[in-house]
C-alpha cells in the first residue's frame, strides 16, 4: 500500500515539473515583453521631445516654411505613431488579448509605415526612372493589400475596439 503511495505521488511529481518549466518560461518570456514594452515607451518620449526640439530650433531660423523640412516633421512623427503601435502591439500580446485585436494593430502597424513611404517618396533617390516606378508601384499594391486586410478585418470584427 505504501509502495502504491509513492508511486503516485512520483508519477504526480513527474506529470507537474513539465508545467512548472513551462509556467516558469511563460514568466521569463513576459517579464522580456514588458521591458520591451517599456522600451518603445522610452523610445517614443525620447522621440517626442527630440521632435519638439526639433520644431523649436527651425522656427526662429524660418525654416518652418520650408515644404521638405516639415515633411521630415511628419516622417518623425509618423515612425512615433509607429512606435505607439507597436508598443500597443507588445502590451496586446502581454495582456492576452484577443488575437483579432493584435492583427489589427500589426495591420495599422503597416498602413503608417506605408503612408510614412508613400510621404517621403522621392523619384531623385532612385537611380533610374524605371527603379523609382518598381517602388512606387509597389507601395501601392502593399497599401492596397493592407487597406483591404483592415476591411476585411473590420467587417469580421464588428464595432471598433479600443486600445489603451
Amino acid at each position: 500500500m505504501a509502495d502504491t503511495k509513492n508511486e503516485e505521488s512520483e508519477t504526480a511529481s513527474d506529470a507537474e515539473w513539465p508545467d512548472r518549466v513551462a509556467g516558469g518560461i511563460s514568466s521569463f518570456i513576459q517579464v522580456i515583453e514588458l521591458a520591451a514594452a517599456g522600451l518603445f515607451a522610452l523610445l517614443f518620449g525620447i522621440g517626442v521631445l527630440d521632435l519638439a526640439f526639433q520644431i523649436a530650433l527651425t522656427v526662429p531660423t524660418g525654416g518652418i516654411t520650408n515644404p521638405l523640412v516639415v515633411i521630415g516633421f511628419i516622417e518623425t512623427g509618423l515612425l512615433l505613431l509607429i512606435i505607439v503601435e507597436v508598443y500597443q502591439t507588445v502590451v496586446a500580446y502581454v495582456r492576452q488579448n484577443d488575437t483579432r485585436q493584435i492583427v489589427r494593430l500589426v495591420i495599422y502597424t503597416g498602413v503608417i509605415a506605408m503612408v510614412r513611404k508613400v510621404i517621403i517618396f522621392r523619384t531623385s533617390e532612385y537611380p533610374s526612372v524605371n527603379d523609382a516606378l518598381l517602388a512606387a508601384v509597389s507601395y501601392t499594391v502593399i497599401m492596397f493589400g493592407l487597406v483591404s486586410l483592415l476591411y476585411v478585418e473590420r467587417k469580421l470584427a464588428g464595432p471598433d475596439i479600443s486600445v489603451n
